[in-house]
């Protein structure tokens, strides 16, 4: 009730405040010409560090100069970032599982594959196994599956996901790598294999495994080494698992059941060990976000920024699929960063003027980690706490009839609120996240931002689930979602992405000129980050 109070108030606020009724600025037409471009083959997949990106962004750079804003990097509109990328050796990496001291080979690909953010590489181990349900410890909600265990010097085992009793905030708080392996290595472990959630799997195993030995990146400081003492990282294919629970009185077949059904799950001891051996080559490289600013225009609040943030990488060239090895990545994320390009022209351009500057940031590498954003959230161009309020986009997916609007972030602050109002005076209905199994609230660039303090949304287009509309997006994610055809050819409805650069400007507008800053909420698993 609180929530549908607050959400009236907020809506009613809005309309007040807004000096014109919600009307359409845009059509859909310069935003598909910048994703044309960005999109194009020539681009080759805009993977981090290739010669394909820095096209991208010298477009990028070209664009924003040609509209006005001004540059806001470290070197005019870039700022550099340092990355170590990692690649699997396959040919000199194995795995087996050891029972009754006999080994027997995992075939890396088809049965699992190595994960290559570890802290050292290419040393034996040989170690238990221990299922730890979700490998969650959320003592707001009383959930601790390490309890009455003995995993040290265990490799634990885990299925994806979260019991019922956990919100999608704090599962996704504490499921992030960095929360889950301190408090794993806090109590011993040496490893972990994850089992992905077959309930909640947002691309088939075949496809992510067929990418198995593409590089992975980190960024190159070790102020954010999330994985010290993790010696071992490992994915499982959900169709292969029962060779993980063959002789210890479960069957992965039960373990599925409960985590679909997001239930509390048993924890104890496998009946076989690991024994395994990555080999990781490592080289350095650089790349670089691109930043631009747009100065407001009130003497008090010039001074503070709101980041409109985009990923401007994808996946580059990698396996084949359907004869097709480049991943040209239109939706993700083309679409976001073609967005900001429109909405800095119009802007610019137009009579709306903005209180407070707004920073666009075309981060890097959010593929790899949402290191880009990372980097600059860390290490902002602009005075850390001035910037006040972070609106992501992310794959926005404007595929179908815009309906509904899901506003990742919508009960965590004030923005979350502001953003639901916004939609909503447009005819299109807000709702919080509808998956929470999928924490994707904390899988994109808005949670660089958060994990520094700063409110921060992300609205994706969505449908509830069971709906027809909720069909068509669930088959985008199965056959499009991190593949080669995500292209230039898909279908696109304009008239859908035309409405969504309304009610993004809109609420950048909205945020921009508000008297107050956007303030988390007093129960939000968030604001243990903020510093005001």
């Amino acid at each position: 009730m609180r929530v549908k109070i607050l959400l009236l108030g907020a809506c009613i606020a809005f309309a007040a405040r807004s000096a014109e009724t919600p009307r359409r600025h845009f059509d859909g037409k310069s935003w598909w010409s910048h994703v044309k471009v960005l999109a194009d083959d020539n681009m080759e997949g805009r993977q981090t560090g290739s010669e394909g990106l820095r096209r991208a962004q010298a477009y990028v750079v070209e664009q924003l100069k040609r509209a006005g804003l001004e540059p806001a990097g470290t070197d005019g509109f870039y700022q550099p970032v340092r990355f170590i990328q990692r690649q699997i050796d396959e040919t000199q990496s194995s795995a087996s599982l050891v029972r009754d001291g006999v080994a027997v080979p995992l075939e890396l690909g088809p049965d699992a594959y190595f994960g290559t953010k570890v802290d050292g590489h290419g040393d034996e181990i040989s170690a238990p196994l221990v299922f730890v349900g979700n490998g969650l410890r959320v003592p707001e909600a009383g959930v601790d599956d390490l309890a009455g265990i003995d995993v040290k010097g265990k490799v634990v085992v885990l299925l994806s996901g979260s019991p019922s009793s956990v919100s999608a905030a704090l599962a996704g708080h504490y499921g992030s790598i960095d929360e889950r392996w301190k408090m794993l290595r806090a109590a011993g472990a040496i490893g972990m294999i994850t089992i992905p959630n077959p309930a909640s799997m947002d691309v088939p195993w075949i496809r992510t495994s067929a990418n198995r030995t593409a590089p992975t990146m980190d960024l190159d400081d070790p102020a954010f080494n999330e994985v010290a003492g993790l010696k071992v990282a490992m994915s499982f294919n959900p169709a292969q698992a029962e060779k993980l629970f063959a002789g210890s009185g479960h069957t992965f077949r039960e373990i599925a059941v409960l985590g679909k059904d997001r239930a509390v799950m048993p924890r104890f001891l496998l009946a076989v060990s690991l024994k395994a051996r990555a080999t990781i080559r490592e080289t350095k490289l650089e790349s670089a976000n691109v930043i631009a600013r747009l100065p407001g225009t009130d003497p008090k609040l010039k001074d503070e920024f709101v980041v409109l943030s985009a990923h401007i990488d994808h996946l580059g060239i990698g396996a084949a699929i359907g004869g097709d090895k480049l991943y040209n990545g239109a939706v993700d994320n083309a679409s976001g960063c073609a967005l900001l390009l429109d909405l800095a022209q119009e802007l610019k351009s137009g009579a709306t003027k903005l209180r407070r500057s707004v920073l666009f940031a075309f981060v890097v590498a959010e593929e790899k980690g949402m290191l880009g954003s990372k980097h600059f959230a860390a290490h902002p161009t602009v005075p850390a706490r001035s910037m006040i309020a972070a609106i992501n986009t992310d794959m926005f997916l404007p595929i179908a009839p815009a309906k509904t609007l899901i506003v990742k972030g919508l009960a965590e602050s004030e923005l979350g609120e502001r953003a639901a109002a916004v939609v909503r005076a447009f005819g299109v209905n807000p709702i919080a996240d509808p998956e929470p199994l999928r924490n994707s609230f904390v899988r994109s660039d808005q949670y660089s931002f958060i994990r520094c303090g700063i409110p921060a949304v992300k609205l994706d287009y969505g449908a509830v689930p069971g709906t027809p509309e909720h069909a068509i997006y669930k088959d985008w994610l199965t056959n499009r979602y991190h593949a080669p055809s995500d292209d230039l050819s898909q279908p696109i409805d304009h008239a859908a992405a035309a409405l969504y650069e309304d009610m993004m400007r809109a609420l950048l507008i909205e945020t921009a000129n508000h008297d107050a800053q956007p303030q988390w909420k007093s129960d939000s698993v968030f604001r243990r980050y903020s510093t005001n």
